[in-house]
């Protein structure tokens, strides 16, 4: 706020002073560079257009929700109460789905964020009032973003299955779940992921099993 001091003008002297406010003490400022730097990520979500995943690691969107697991894909469409099973279109091919009812604009229409097996999905109509579909995943590697495409950006980064859930899997995709894992928290936090780490180390053995070669042009992962 700017204070201005009324005087006369034919009065040489200068207008007193307001007074001197004090300065902001260090945690005041340890305070203020928080709040910028909180702002700042906030602006950089939003940029990126990515959302937090909902407690079934899926989003909560307008017309539907939906959660996933590394396995399977799970949607949940709501339809007015007493809806029966005759009144439900829902065509679920390898790379699209088509959810809604006879007659009406489809509530879900586009192609799929991955591949799904069809002969293991299924739909079922809950107590007459949703939809549940399920999609099975090939590639049981990866989170899904969307469900169907223009869909907003799920954040895979913020995913977190639950351990009980890891315990479950065999180990061969127990083991690459938590690679995956690994891999995410080391890339946001600006480090190496596995293979890096792998590569960095396999050149460190060359380098000094055989110091007479020449590694000068050699590229670190």
């Amino acid at each position: 706020m700017v204070i201005i001091s009324e005087y006369n003008e034919q009065d040489d002297k200068p207008p007193s002073s307001s007074p001197v406010s004090p300065k902001p003490s260090n945690e005041t400022k340890v305070e203020e560079v928080k709040e910028a730097k909180n702002a700042t990520n906030a602006i950089e979500e939003n940029k990126k257009g990515l959302l937090a995943p909902n407690i079934g690691n899926g989003l909560d969107l307008d017309n539907y929700s939906w959660g996933q697991s590394l396995q399977e894909v799970n949607a949940n469409i709501p339809v007015p109460q007493g809806t029966k099973s005759r009144f439900i279109v829902c065509d679920i091919k390898m790379n699209h789905l088509t959810v809604g009812l006879k007659g009406q604009p489809p509530i879900i229409d586009g192609e799929l964020y991955r591949p799904v097996k069809v002969e293991d999905c299924f739909w079922t109509l809950e107590d007459q009032k949703s939809i549940s579909v399920l999609l099975t995943k090939i590639d049981k590697m990866h989170w899904w973003k969307w469900v169907v495409k223009g869909e907003p950006e799920l954040d895979t980064e913020k995913v977190e299955p639950e351990i009980t859930r890891l315990s479950e899997l065999d180990p061969e995709i127990r083991s690459s779940v938590e690679t995956i894992m690994f891999d995410q928290r080391q890339e946001a936090m600006g480090l190496p992921t596995l293979d890096e780490m792998q590569n960095q180390e396999m050149l460190k053995f060359i380098m000094e099993k055989y110091p007479q070669m020449d590694f000068s042009k050699a590229q670190k992962s």
